[in-house]
């Protein structure tokens, strides 16, 4: 959970590596550092964010052609200026950037003390650089083969750049659980830890694979797995312009993002469905779709909001495809024993797609003999690579780190594979089938008719921004959404927030609600209309204040609630995708008024690649 970025080559590296962090701070933000190589290493970090230590470099003439650059999500070891990497080893010779957790570093350190070595830091990253030295002093190796070794007597999960002042010029990279991407330029190599920091150099990169070590000397490329079997690196085309990770005139990521959604919902769709024909297609699913078909059961993995996704998708399969559907925790269902029977298909849910309880999962699930399905937004990540088919949504670069967009995107690819499968297999007639493709072709429209309510959401954020509570109620399809809701608010605005469905209020929250609650209420026009209304009637009964979510033309809850949203109407099944989209701006605009910092909210990382 944090970002790296390295570089050799022709160019000064110090402004290529800022940059680089710049566009990599959603990963890590609590601290920040740069390592260059100019006949000496010389190190420079600083607590705090990317600006701070551009702050305090400014007036240096930084220059070398070779270095690293790292921000800092805390593991081991409080956010300080000490703590923060790039690391020494314990004589200066080789400096480190890590990202994951040494689980066996006590041991390693405990042995290294003994040897006399000694450390300046909290972190098991400073005690694997100082192991590398001592493989590389002892055994009068290169930086290659000291990592190498050093790596085979490792326990966790890393991703790591490593120099050495003996060998400039030359970057050995390796990873485990942890993203890594190098590209490719002419006559110069970027490292990162996705490809935001690369697009803007080249569109040609190598995405590394667990146990893999690359070596970057002699400007050439050669990569080796831990066994040092040489691998010949598979050069991938990124499909990403560099203006998809710009703000784009917008004041943050997440606002823009959310604004994106008619866009990145349409471009999920797209090359998929075309509801004059009634076609729909999925082609990452087609060679086992088979046993989509015949499944007996579908458990969905995911975490977060990705696991939002998945129960909105409960609600999909089990009533169009008519398949029984268990929706798990993923850092849950990896510590347990779970039962995984044949005609099982587990689907893992994630926008990074380097999640690590998700990728955990999905191994276990593979021991198991399940077939695994992924949908995932990041090309070429972990996911789609561990998994044997599955979809991507092509929602495009998501920067905040409160998700939003995939969130959309997510359900979008979901919906379409309940339908397909259901229209396969016979659960819904053609005439529902084509009803509800008409329908999931409007929604991008519908997506940004509900983002022209944004000045009238703002105006409600500023009369609850002070609340200490939020409650949030759905039913059905808007039970998941009510649980995003809160979620969202949660994150940004460090509001308590709980999300619960509606009939549930009655059995415990319902003694939270005074005159001090917001209650906010998805009431759309479905098939729990009825009941929803009783549900805010016995909030307005205990003087809570209800921001009710309706379809647009509702008039009864209009009557009742205090603020009253409108939704444009579409299926019943496709609501979250459009009743969310308040919540987001809700969320959004009290955040920012209470000053918080909505793309780097505290204490969380956009991808979470560490237990």
């Amino acid at each position: 959970m944090c970002g790296i970025v390295a570089y050799t080559g022709y160019r000064n590296a110090y402004p290529v590596i800022l940059k680089g962090l710049k566009r990599l701070e959603y990963r890590g933000y609590d601290s920040a550092g740069v390592a260059l190589l100019n006949g000496s290493l010389q190190v420079y970090k600083k607590q705090g964010k990317v600006n701070d230590l551009e702050e305090k470099l400014h007036e240096l003439a930084l220059h070398g052609h070779t270095g690293i650059g790292h921000t800092r999500w805390a593991t081991h070891g409080e956010p300080n200026d000490v703590n923060a990497h790039p690391h020494f080893s314990s004589n200066n010779t080789i400096v480190l950037i890590h990202n994951g957790i040494i689980e066996n570093y006590a041991v390693i350190k405990e042995d290294l003390l003994n040897k006399g070595y000694s450390f300046r830091s909290e972190t098991d990253s400073e005690v694997l650089a100082t192991f590398i030295e001592d493989i590389y002093t002892h055994t009068k190796t290169n930086l290659e083969e000291a990592t190498r070794l050093a790596l085979q007597k490792v326990v966790g999960a890393y991703a790591i750049v490593v120099m050495a002042v003996e060998e400039p010029g030359t970057l050995v990279a390796a990873r485990k659980g942890s993203p890594l991407v190098i590209g490719i330029g002419k006559d110069e190599y970027f490292v990162a830890s996705d490809a935001t920091p690369i697009i803007e150099y080249t569109n040609e990169v190598v995405y590394l694979d667990d146990h893999e070590i690359a070596v970057i000397k002699d400007k050439t490329l050669s990569i080796r797995n831990l066994d040092s079997i040489s691998k010949r690196p598979y050069i991938h085309k990124l499909d990403l312009e560099l203006e998809a990770i710009e703000k784009g005139g917008f004041e943050h990521f997440m606002l823009k993002e959310i604004f994106e959604q008619p866009k990145s919902v349409a471009d999920s769709m797209r090359g998929r469905i075309k509801a004059s024909t009634g076609t729909l297609q999925l082609g990452g699913l087609t060679e086992y779709f088979n046993r989509l078909l015949s499944a007996d059961r579908m458990v969905f993995v995911a975490c977060g909001t990705s696991w939002h996704a998945g129960l909105v998708a409960e609600y999909l399969f089990e009533e169009l495809a008519r398949i029984p559907v268990e929706v798990e925790y993923a850092s849950e269902f990896r510590y347990r024993n779970p039962i995984i029977r044949e005609n099982d298909v587990v689907i893992a849910i994630s926008q990074s797609g380097e999640t690590a309880d998700t990728l955990a999962a999905i191994e276990l699930a593979k021991s198991k003999g399940a077939i695994i399905f992924g949908i995932c937004n990041s090309v070429g990540s972990s996911i789609p690579r561990a998994t044997h088919a599955g979809a991507y949504i092509h929602a495009g670069p998501e920067i905040g780190v409160a998700s939003t967009k995939a969130f959309t995107g997510q359900i979008t690819v979901l919906t379409m594979m309940a339908l397909l499968i259901a229209y396969r297999k016979g659960t819904i007639s053609e005439r529902t089938y084509r009803k509800i493709l008409v329908e999931l072709e409007l929604i991008p429209s519908k997506i940004a008719e509900a983002l022209k309510l944004n000045e009238q959401i703002k105006y409600i954020a500023d009369e609850f921004k002070d609340a200490r509570n939020f409650l949030y109620l759905g039913r059905g399809y808007n039970f998941p959404v009510a649980l995003e809701g809160a979620l969202k608010l949660k994150e940004i605005s460090y509001i308590h927030a709980e999300g619960y469905p509606a009939a549930e209020m009655k059995h415990g929250p319902i003694a939270l609600i005074d005159e001090e609650m917001p209650v906010v209420v998805i009431a759309t026009d479905d098939s729990s209309y009825e009941k929803i209304v009783s549900n805010i009637q016995e909030v307005k009964a205990r003087k809570g204040k209800v921001i009710a979510i309706v379809t647009e033309g509702d008039t009864l809850i209009k009557k009742m609630a205090d603020f009253v949203i409108e939704i444009p109407k579409t299926h019943e099944a496709l609501v979250p995708l459009i009743s969310v989209i308040p919540l987001q701006l809700l969320s959004y605009h009290i955040a920012v008024l209470r000053g918080c910092n909505v793309d780097q909210p505290r204490n969380l990382a956009k991808s979470v690649t560490v237990e």
